[in-house]
């Protein structure tokens, strides 16, 4: 199996790398603009009491994703390298056998991911949450300093 085969419906490889690289980089311009735009919010230590854990969530949420992606790497990297020992010369398995294998792989591994895109999903919906709920009490805040 080459970096380039594909590993699921629409993704190889290589692709999986490239969407660890650009994630991580994404994810770093939008935390920067996240604590720029909740930065001019924060007016006395109270405000920063109430939006610094919201920002230490989103950080650990945004960490516990990559770990995600780069746990998945690391299973389709081994997955790679036992399919180009299988295949060698003195291969153990019939091609039949093989194919079975990569079957169970591919559901197993689209069935892993389908759960850990769920989990960053609702994780993403209780972040989104949190943020209203601290821009809301940031503003109402303001609103009632004499």
């Amino acid at each position: 199996m080459d970096k380039n085969d594909e590993i699921f419906k629409g993704t190889s490889f290589a692709d999986l790398m490239s969407d660890v690289y650009h994630n991580s980089k994404k994810k770093d311009r939008q935390m920067n603009q996240l604590i720029a735009s909740l930065q001019p919010l924060i007016k006395n230590a109270s405000d920063a009491t109430v939006v610094m854990p919201l920002i230490k969530d989103i950080l650990d949420v945004s960490i516990k994703n990559d770990d995600h992606l780069v746990k998945l790497t690391a299973i389709v990297q081994r997955y790679i390298s036992t399919t180009q020992t299988i295949s060698g010369a003195d291969s153990l398995l019939s091609d039949t056998e093989k194919q079975q294998l990569l079957q169970i792989a591919q559901n197993t591994f689209s069935e892993e991911l389908d759960t850990e895109i769920d989990k960053m999903t609702q994780e993403e919906e209780i972040i989104k949450q949190k943020i209203e709920d601290v821009k809301n009490k940031i503003n109402k805040d303001i609103n009632n300093v004499p």
